[in-house]
């Protein structure tokens, strides 16, 4: 919710959420081109595309190998 704070990191987000989150300005800026790829992705059949912070060390293995993960999953 507040890119500032890691707390508030939104772990999971449905397609029906994505444009109520644009209008409220959560999702902005460059996010907004990796979030619409996402979401084409899943409409296109993809079962799920996530977000990971790439600056985080082994973000990818953290992501793949723990049960909450790391990034922001679109279903």
């Amino acid at each position: 919710m507040d890119k500032n704070d890691e707390s508030t990191l939104i772990s999971e987000v449905g397609l029906s959420e994505v444009q109520s989150l644009k209008r409220k300005g959560i999702i902005g800026g460059g996010m907004i081109p990796k979030v619409d790829c996402c979401v084409e992705a899943v409409r296109r059949g993809v079962a799920q595309s996530i977000i990971i912070d790439g600056r985080i060390n082994h973000s990818i293995l953290i992501e793949m190998l723990t049960d909450k993960g790391i990034g922001t999953r679109f279903k």
